[in-house]
């Protein structure tokens, strides 16, 4: 693989702050897109998730901004607010080079009104839903008349949840000459009749198509009691991070209860969840506090937590697409990662493509820990200030650290969002400073702080 510096005209200031990422070379699928991105293509690119997709697009995206022109100029639309809050995250970072530079994310389970005001304060960069951007359309909040680049991600997720219409609809309100990137981890019959809609003479690029041979390791287990399977499961491979999906909502907080019950630090994440309680979900998997995160298939998608060693199928995905989506939320990067299947006799012909392509392992097979419990050293604590109160990681772990006298081999990762700081505490110091934090200021400013469940 190629060099970052050898992008078309990237700035200096830009291939400093990609160092940063301790990314040695490009990813294929970016060494493939990104040239031609620039050079103004259309692009149809099929790549899995974990590819390094979001830089192929985002890097010109930003590189192409003009900071002179106060308008929208790229617009992404992803399948979940998780996955265009990833990408949000992933585009500060690189956009830091370009002062005042404005991305904006756009959906649901936050007040239109307070996404209306921001966009009518301009902004460059757009990501979001196809529902959500629509609303804004049809309240005339949204103008996508200097839309340069529309970018449309995981494409094949979208058109399964019924967005096809929107999307097209979407497109038609921006210039024909726009430039369009669709990218998708399969090919569908679907994505190539949306590609024939909206590209015009597109580059075709297909890069890992499918999951790197021993990269994850797929295996299922023929059960007719999940949950006692699932306890050997856990007890026999004792994992760090643990992500588990189930079908619908009702088993997520079911399953969540019983784990927690149990003795395990488990937290769930599904779509009737407000997007705080969503985000706040990911970050406690994320930070440590929490060390199982069952999910529906809403976390199939935009999940991109470093480091989850193993996933498991509590219910069987519908299709083969999703079980492809849920499995690589393990083994990305240049990581590896185990996926594990459960399936019920009765299930042998519905999940024939997944013991097609995993091995069958057998429960007398596993030794198992009956002591061992997924237990966090952990919890988090939160703090109400977070970017648009000036808060920074730094002012945080000095006034911890100086003021408080906490070791920082108790602090673990600090996340600060837009309004909220969270931060993990080793759970012999969070009472400790929960406390102190009522009389001691950071940056001269006391903050209401509280400890997550």
């Amino acid at each position: 693989m190629t060099s970052f510096n050898t992008i078309t005209d990237i700035p200096k200031a830009l291939l400093e702050i990609i160092d940063t990422f301790n990314f040695s070379k490009m990813s294929e699928i970016q060494d493939k897109a990104i040239n031609p991105i620039l050079e103004g293509k259309d692009i149809l690119a099929q790549s899995k998730t974990g590819s390094g997709k979001t830089l192929a697009f985002g890097i010109p995206a930003i590189m192409r901004t003009d900071m002179s022109e106060n308008k929208p100029q790229t617009i992404i639309i992803t399948p979940t607010r998780e996955l265009a809050e990833q990408i949000a995250v992933e585009l500060r970072k690189i956009a830091a080079y370009k002062a005042n530079l404005k991305i904006l994310t756009l959906y649901g389970g936050v007040p239109l009104r307070a996404q209306a005001d921001s966009l009518a304060k301009g902004a460059h960069i757009l990501i979001g839903t196809p529902g959500r951007i629509q609303d804004h359309l049809a309240k005339e909040t949204l103008v996508l008349d200097s839309i340069k680049t529309l970018v449309l991600d995981e494409a094949d997720r979208m058109l399964d949840m019924g967005f096809y219409d929107e999307i097209v609809k979407i497109g038609s309100n921006m210039p024909r000459a726009k430039q369009t990137l669709l990218f998708s981890a399969t090919f569908p019959e679907k994505i190539e009749k949306l590609a024939k809609a909206l590209l015009k003479h597109p580059l075709t690029i297909k890069v890992d198509t499918i999951q790197e041979i021993n990269k994850i390791d797929e295996i299922v287990y023929e059960t007719s009691d999940k949950f006692k399977t699932l306890t050997a499961l856990i007890q026999s491979y004792k994992p760090e991070s643990l992500l588990i999906f189930c079908n619908t909502k009702a088993e997520v907080i079911s399953l969540t209860d019983t784990l927690h019950r149990r003795g395990h630090s488990a937290i769930d994440i599904h779509g009737d969840l407000e997007q705080r309680e969503r985000n706040e979900s990911v970050i406690a998997f994320s930070n440590g506090s929490k060390r199982i995160l069952v999910a529906t298939d809403v976390a199939s998608r935009g999940l991109d937590i470093k480091g989850i060693e193993l996933v498991i199928n509590y219910d069987l995905p519908f299709d083969k697409e999703v079980y492809t989506h849920r499995i690589g939320r393990t083994g990305r990067a240049d990581a590896t990662g185990t996926a594990l299947s459960l399936y019920a006799p009765s299930d042998s012909e519905k999940c024939s493509y997944i013991t097609s392509q995993a091995r069958i392992a057998h429960m007398k097979d596993l030794r198992v820990d009956a002591a061992f419990k997924m237990l966090s050293k952990y919890d988090t604590l939160c703090i109400n200030g977070g970017k648009k109160t000036k808060l920074r990681a730094g002012d945080i772990l000095g006034t911890l650290c100086k003021e408080i006298g906490i070791d920082p081999k108790m602090i673990g990762k600090i996340n600060i969002t837009d309004t909220k700081s969270y931060v993990a505490l080793h759970h012999t110091v969070i009472d400790k400073v929960f406390k102190a934090l009522k009389k001691t200021t950071i940056k001269k400013k006391k903050y209401v702080t509280w400890i997550l469940d």
